[in-house]
């Protein structure tokens, strides 16, 4: 069951929906792909509130996933989106 709202910061949500991108094969491949960055790239840039902010953005950009992603949080779709503005700013 989803949750309607968080009260985890804007990082911790971004590191939760990276570790849910890159933890399918074929999720974390189309990512790598579309964003041009290598394995060692995004190890080094996970803690980077911009590429965080960068990955929600991917997600934002396919339905699908930003709801896929939401469930496995177990927060809402608008929580990830709020994330990335926050990171953003």
């Amino acid at each position: 069951m989803r949750r309607m709202e968080t009260n985890e910061d804007a990082p911790t949500l971004g590191l939760r929906a990276l570790a849910w991108v890159v933890g399918d094969a074929t999720r974390a491949e189309r990512f790598l792909a579309l964003t041009g960055i290598d394995p060692a790239e995004l190890r080094a840039r996970a803690a980077d509130p911009g590429f965080l902010a960068q990955v929600l953005t991917h997600l934002e950009s396919h339905e699908p996933d930003l709801i896929a992603c939401a469930d496995a949080l177990a927060i809402a779709p608008t929580d990830l989106v709020t994330a990335r503005a926050r990171l953003e700013s």
